[in-house]
């Protein structure tokens, strides 16, 4: 069997349907619910491996490791995604694998691997640059696509869908040539950030989803001319911001539950001396208590919050792992609709840390869509919440997503789609 994987982000099936996606190639956008909480890294945690996200580790895009009292954003190991791999039993026969742009895939037993890996240096500023296995792997894609992959348009106030032209040529010559894997996984990231900056309903929004229309046109064309099946879906549908930023780790602070430390006028965290803290992302914020004896205080608090929906006690891992539960949260706070969790602690600019007016992903304790706009000065980015026009995380009725293939049956779910997906390429079909 060869089939391509198509991941492409804020593909919701409402908003294909009012955009002019319902048809693409020939195929037709189905409906799909994904996985609650409605981020990345779960979609494709539970893409790789049929399980909830409770099961195979990835419960958001970031987590707090229990025993560093560290947050953690964006880590790329493949080793933190538990459960085995739906082409396992694909590659044991011998088939081949590629796997490119997606979260946690470093060191992922594929055949054919990229993902952006900038060098950080120590005088601030990075290197931008791809890591692919095979080495020849990255420079053929930029041949194939025309140019060196831009970081900057992947992430930051200058993102923007030209990240997903230059992905969606690069396997469209990948799956051309000669070196091709049979199973091919690739995720589109460009949808995304018009959506988040200007809403569902603005112009931009608008032209990101003609531009990722010709990149699904463009890439169904080239598999079906390869003798490839056909698997393209959403990983979340974009809200609109109705409602406004919650910050529940202002609340913890005035709270005495989440302590400070000054330094030049700025504030920091202090998870050594604290009693809690929430990991925000998007629609949903992990909750993780130090002091067992305060969760019920800790949970009374963050209810009575303006915009929290429900928090969500999350499901017990079994087999229980020690390394997961590290990072387990105790409890996952859900955003009512048009509502969204920002992770700042502090009142007022000036004590705010170094890294919030810059894109520093790997510092910052908690997501922050704030990074796709410029600030006021040169060389920043904006603290102003009030920006943000798109959101997710949140699933349910209506945050459906759209899903295209070539395939038979349609699962109603994402993880009733990954386990089909497991099942066919065991049976090679």
């Amino acid at each position: 069997m060869k089939l391509l994987v198509i991941q492409i982000a804020a593909l919701g099936y409402n908003f294909a349907h009012d955009n002019g996606l319902e048809e693409i190639g020939g195929l037709k956008a189905l409906k799909l619910r994904t996985v609650f909480p409605a981020l990345t890294s779960p979609v494709q945690a539970t893409l790789r491996t049929a399980l909830p996200p409770a099961e195979n580790g990835i419960e958001a895009n970031g987590f707090l490791h229990r025993g560093l009292r560290k947050v953690l954003f964006w880590e790329q190991s493949a080793a933190l995604v538990a459960g085995e791999r739906i082409w396992q039993s694909h590659r044991a026969r011998g088939g081949s694998v590629a796997m490119a742009f997606f979260q946690q895939s470093l060191g992922e037993d594929v055949d054919q691997l990229v993902s952006p890996a900038p060098i950080h240096k120590h005088g601030g500023g990075m290197i931008t640059g791809c890591i692919s296995r095979p080495e020849s792997l990255y420079p053929a894609l930029c041949q194939y696509a025309g140019s060196l992959f831009k970081l900057h348009r992947y992430w930051g106030p200058l993102a923007s869908p030209s990240s997903s032209h230059w992905i969606a040529r690069s396997i469209a010559g990948l799956l051309d040539s000669a070196d091709a894997t049979e199973i091919v996984l690739t995720y589109l990231p460009g949808l995304d950030y018009d959506l988040q900056r200007f809403g569902t309903d603005h112009p931009r929004s608008a032209k990101a989803a003609r531009e990722v229309g010709r990149e699904l046109a463009l890439l169904f064309k080239t598999a079906r001319d390869n003798g490839y099946e056909i698997v393209a879906f959403g990983d979340y549908a974009i809200e609109n911001v109705g409602g406004g930023t919650i910050f529940p780790n202002q609340a913890l602070r005035r709270a005495g539950l989440l302590k400070t430390r000054k330094v030049r006028k700025m504030l920091y965290p202090d998870l050594y001396h604290s009693a809690a803290f929430a990991v925000a992302d998007h629609q949903v914020a992990l909750l993780y208590c130090f002091d067992s004896a305060r969760i019920g205080e800790i949970t009374k608090l963050l209810t009575t919050l303006d915009g929290v929906d429900q928090v969500v006690v999350p499901a017990a891992r079994q087999p229980r792992n020690e390394i997961r539960d590290e990072r387990r949260p105790d409890l996952i706070l859900s955003a009512k609709p048009g509502y969204w969790f920002a992770y700042p602690w502090w009142n007022y600019a000036g004590e705010a840390p170094d890294y919030a007016s810059h894109v520093d992903i790997h510092n910052k304790p908690g997501y922050d869509p704030c990074e796709l706009y410029f600030g006021r000065t040169p060389f920043t980015t904006s603290q102003n919440t009030t920006k943000i026009r798109g959101t997710h995380g949140r699933n349910g009725t209506g945050l459906e997503t759209a899903v295209y293939t070539t395939l038979p049956k349609i699962p109603a779910s994402l993880s009733e789609l990954a386990a089909y997906l497991r099942d066919r390429l065991t049976k090679n079909q």
